[in-house]
């Protein structure tokens, strides 16, 4: 039967993707409170059996379900695509910032609202609802299909690799679509062959057991300005990471790489204004912007925590300061051993006194462009969505590194979340014109993917 009529019955079925996506919306499940975790697991697990598609539970124990989904294929039952999403969810706070109810799921025009709305119960129903249109046109599907959903992606996923481990059987397949995909402000969908990794720690010191009168610091030291000092000799001005043998490991762009970053579109007046800024950092411009974005390791300071932050005035020597620090790594860079690179730094430095709690570590990934998969991809973005981006790297991070490796397969990320739909955000919401392009997209992937060599 012609992929056409299996289109046709995504046109058809909008009105049941809204649907199910709003009932998805409704159930609460923040990861990092532990709310509506469980419920909104088995309300995947329905969502997928009423589309069809065999699901079950997977539980390790102490860690949060996966939800796991299968259909085997008539057609090909030698290749099998996965699809890895998430239902878990960001915190809803400010929620004084909401216009609605932050579960509602809202309908309003062309808008659904709602926290997970795009990420990532919006591209999720687009998989499910793409299988579930070729079930009903032709009584199955074009090549194996499975999902792996999980709960903990919001919170840095620090069990995925856990399940991928003792599940590898379970979960082996020839390629994977991951949770997200982004679209422009042109309605051009973004194809990311990869993800950078991520070190996120935080540094610390003590001087004293109490907080004193600011004019003893002639007399005490000051624990803010301790790490003030520290923070200074991780990088310089312009970007640089000054940690010895931090760039080491760090695999340089291909050839083909480089052309995919010329040709990517990166509207800089746009971006700066966007965020309200004169320009970036080292006066970057052009294609040592794009590199940097897609390739550059970075040193970040998220935040900093010492003494007195309120209104007013308060003179006060702190006895604790607290910076939370995350790097950004690329292909090649091993959390643990980077990790060593700045212990050992700050003891070479004279700050063997500063203490460091690690919070996540994460390698990166990404896949070659010239993999056959990556050609499926991009035929199918192409023809659901007329015009398409092809991205060397996301500049975000996710457990993707875990999927290349314990899976040994190939990961594209590609789908429906217009890039301003305000993820993580108050007010976040999704287009319901990208989650049909997104799905029929999904479906073209699902039939190219299985005639491919």
């Amino acid at each position: 039967m012609s992929i056409k009529k299996v289109l046709q019955c995504v046109d058809k079925n909008m009105d049941g993707l809204v649907k199910d996506l709003c009932m998805l919306i409704h159930q609460p499940s923040v990861s990092a409170k532990n709310q509506g975790i469980k419920k909104c697991a088995s309300l995947v697990k329905n969502t997928l059996k009423n589309s069809g598609i065999g699901a079950e539970i997977l539980s390790i124990k102490n860690y949060p379900p996966i939800v796991y989904g299968e259909v085997k294929s008539k057609k090909n039952p030698n290749k099998t695509l996965l699809f890895y999403n998430h239902y878990d969810v960001q915190p809803v706070e400010p929620i004084e910032l909401w216009n609605e109810d932050p579960f509602s799921g809202i309908v309003k025009g062309n808008r659904i609202y709602g926290r997970g709305s795009s990420d990532d119960k919006g591209e999720l129903i687009t998989r499910i609802k793409a299988v579930e249109s070729f079930l009903k046109e032709t009584g199955g599907v074009p090549c194996n299909i499975k999902f792996v959903i999980e709960g903990e992606e919001e919170i840095g996923s620090p069990h995925i690799e856990h399940y991928l481990k003792k599940y590898r059987n379970k979960f082996s397949c020839d390629g994977v679509i991951w949770e997200f995909g982004h679209v422009d402000s042109k309605n051009r969908p973004i194809i990311d062959l990869g993800m950078k990794g991520l070190l996120y720690v935080e540094l610390s010191v003590s001087e004293s057991i109490m907080d004193a009168h600011s004019s003893l610091a002639v007399l005490i030291k000051n624990p803010a300005w301790r790490l003030v000092y520290a923070l200074k000799t991780l990088r310089d001005s312009s970007g640089k990471i000054l940690i010895k043998n931090w760039y080491d490991d760090v695999v340089p762009l291909g050839k083909s790489d480089i052309k995919i970053l010329k040709s990517f579109p990166f509207n800089e007046r746009e971006f700066k204004k966007e965020f309200g800024i004169e320009e970036f950092l080292g006066k970057k411009s052009g294609l040592a912007a794009k590199k940097s974005l897609a390739s550059e390791p970075t040193c970040n300071i998220a935040g900093i925590i010492s003494g007195y932050t309120g209104e007013g005035a308060k003179t006060v020597l702190p006895a604790e300061a607290r910076v939370k620090v995350d790097f950004r790594l690329v292909p090649n860079m091993n959390p643990k051993k980077q990790l060593m690179r700045l212990k050992h730094h700050l003891k070479e430095k004279g700050f063997e006194d500063i203490k460091i709690k690690v919070y996540h570590g994460e390698a990166a990934a990404r896949t070659s462009p010239k993999h056959p998969f990556v050609s499926d991809v991009i035929s199918a973005t192409r023809q659901s969505f007329g015009k398409y981006i092809l991205s060397v790297s996301s500049a975000g991070t996710g457990p993707m590194h875990a999927f290349t490796k314990i899976l040994n397969a190939p990961v594209i990320a590609v789908g429906s979340t217009y890039v301003f739909s305000r993820i993580h955000s108050p007010n976040e919401f999704t287009r319901i014109d990208l989650l049909k392009k997104a799905t029929k997209c999904i479906c073209i992937i699902m039939d190219n993917f299985s005639s491919s060599d």
